[in-house]
């Protein structure tokens, strides 16, 4: 699978990653890695556990999650 943005471009690169919202196929240069907090519900609340998860997305769908 090669990375679409790349693709857009007119460039062929291999893909190691997939967004997570969109699904696009996603080169080193186009992923996004950030940290997603866990939570599980325990008894009659909510906890957040201790290690984060990661997250992949592309560029397109971190910059419309983070605008202001």
């Amino acid at each position: 699978m090669n990375c679409y943005d790349c693709h857009q471009s007119g460039v062929t690169t291999s893909a190691v990653a997939v967004c997570r919202n969109c699904g696009a196929s996603l080169c080193p240069d186009h992923v996004k890695v950030t940290e997603q907090h866990l939570e599980r519900h325990e008894g009659m609340g909510v906890a957040t556990l201790k290690k984060p998860a990661r997250r992949l997305t592309c560029l397109v769908c971190h910059d419309a999650e983070h605008q202001s």
